[in-house]
């Protein structure tokens, strides 16, 4: 899997900022010193920046480069504008301009005294993120593809091996060994002991959101739900316990609705059963993620414009596995389990048809209008199970649901539905905290009547008005009396069309953060 940079902590240094060769980054504060260390010509021509036009404009965050500053060994040195009463989320997005820019090389950062320097640290390792492990053929200005940036390592072990066997002659191979060349980052600050000890949490949240954007990048080839169920069983080896149910089990126990969606693939049906047994004898919180490796659409097959998107539609599970793997790295005191369904939805002659009717494992039926309103269908076995087995405090679902969200929300804000007021309040109230976008929309009896069928005791989709909602009373109906609960769609916010403050254009891992200060401030162990 892909690595955040390796980031060191230590004293201040200002001795080695003239002869230091990679990239030189400042924190600076409105009306602050400039550093002593900082050779004359060079420290002349940051004073000149920072009282020019451009300078004087910088927004909290915002970053000037000088390249190739005079005095100094470094090939650029960047000045990041960060007053001293600054936010977490402006101090993530100062981290966030260097991390941009690390490159290859060795960056030193001076941050100082500053008191955010850990979300400086968390911004650096978030944007310094990059997937290019396919890139083999030289760019066009003549570099090395992906070669710049490279900020992070990148392994191939067991767990995130980026070929399965299965697909040896479809899927490209990936590089045999670790890439040898990556960037680093050194961080002045005056208690560098301290900074280390509280980073540590932030180094396992940074590690969730790379695990889930590695996986929400991941092609539809080389993530099949074998290889998704095999990444997560890997997990055992940071603490984890995880199940793999497959078909057979999941007949079994009912699962029809979830069966129905992967029965026109040659990638078996999974679900995946992870458990964190930090805390105590309480039931755990569970998270039930939508885990559809490949949305075609099935039968209702989608347009072909766009369609090499959907290798994200697994992004709900993507989420559910990176909290997972952040809550075993920092050894949350919390019982969380994380339950995801995994399928393929292809168009074969064994395929699910428009007007098929399915039971689920709730004994409910469901007639199938379209084939490609698959998501709830998956969702509808995995929230029932999740209930029935574990007797959950709180039940949170995350999918790549609906289109309708994203013209609902566009691509800053996440859905939120629930049954539980207070439940969503936390939950919005955790994402406010962590700088992630949510909104919550409306339930209702008249949504609800949107979704009755004749035939059957429900249809999977209401329509196109309110189709973000109607998708939200679909997975209701699976909720039991009583069960405090939360959908969040994230089918704008998983993969949005350009870069984010803390993502390069790709997977945000969005969600992660979250969930995890969601279960920091309520489910965990004081």
């Amino acid at each position: 899997m892909t690595h955040p940079v390796e980031i060191t902590f230590t004293e201040i240094a200002a001795d080695r900022l003239a002869s230091h060769e990679g990239r030189v980054a400042m924190i600076v504060q409105p009306g602050g010193r400039l550093p002593s260390g900082l050779p004359r010509a060079a420290r002349e021509a940051a004073q000149r920046a920072l009282e020019s036009k451009a300078g004087k404009g910088l927004k909290p965050g915002a970053a000037l480069e000088l390249a190739f500053p005079a005095g100094m060994a470094a090939e650029a040195l960047t000045l990041v504008a960060l007053p001293g009463g600054a936010t977490i989320a402006e101090a993530r997005k100062a981290g966030a301009a260097i991390g941009a820019k690390l490159g290859k090389t060795h960056t030193l950062v001076l941050a100082g005294g500053h008191k955010l320097a850990g979300e400086i640290a968390l911004g650096i390792a978030l944007r310094g993120y990059d997937f290019s492990v396919y890139q083999t053929k030289p760019s066009e200005d003549g570099q090395e593809a992906g070669a710049d940036p490279i900020p992070q390592s990148v392994t191939h072990e067991a767990d995130n091996a980026v070929m399965a066997d299965a697909q040896a002659d479809s899927a490209p191979e990936a590089p045999d060994e670790p890439v040898s060349e990556k960037a680093r980052v050194t961080f002045m600050v005056k208690d560098p002991e301290a900074l280390a000890r509280t980073a540590q949490d932030a180094a396992a949240v940074a590690e969730g959101v790379f695990f889930t954007r590695d996986l929400v990048n991941e092609p539809a080839n080389v993530l099949t739900t074998t290889d998704f169920a095999d990444r997560l069983k890997a997990m055992e080896e940071i603490g984890l316990t995880v199940e793999v149910l497959e078909e057979d089990q999941l007949a079994e126990l009912g699962m029809r609705a979830l069966l129905g969606v992967g029965q026109g693939s040659e990638s078996p049906s999974k679900v995946v059963v992870m458990h964190w047994n930090g805390g105590g004898d309480e039931a755990p919180l569970a998270l039930v993620g939508k885990g559809v490796v490949f949305d075609t659409g099935g039968i209702s097959i989608k347009p072909a414009a766009g369609m090499e998107e959907m290798t994200m539609d697994m992004g709900g599970a993507g989420v559910v596995a990176g909290v997972m793997r952040t809550l075993a790295l920092r050894r949350a005191k919390a019982n969380v389990v994380g339950l995801v369904g995994l399928v393929e939805n292809m168009p074969d002659g064994k395929a699910q048809r428009p007007g098929d009717i399915v039971k689920s494992m709730k004994g409910d039926t469901i007639e199938v209008i379209n084939t490609d309103a698959e998501g709830r269908l998956v969702l509808a076995d995995v929230l029932w199970y999740a209930q029935t087995r574990f007797n959950p405090p709180a039940v949170i679902d995350l999918a790549t649901l609906t289109g309708a969200v994203i013209i609902a929300l566009g691509h800053d804000n996440a859905g939120v539905f629930a049954n539980d007021d207070a439940l969503a309040d936390n939950l919005l109230s955790a994402a406010r905290a962590e700088g992630e976008g949510a909104w919550r929309l409306p339930l209702g009896q008249p949504y609800d009547n949107l979704i009755k069928s004749r035939l059957a005791d429900m249809k999977n989709t209401g329509g196109r008005a309110a189709g973000s909602i109607t998708a939200a009373q679909f997975l209701q109906r699976f909720i039991r009396k009583g069960q405090p609960w939360a959908h969040i769609d994230i089918a704008g916010v998983a993969l949005p069309p350009g870069a984010t403050d803390l993502a390069p254009k790709g997977a945000t891992g969005w969600g992660v953060m979250t969930l995890d200060r969601l279960i920091r401030d309520r489910y965990e162990a004081k």
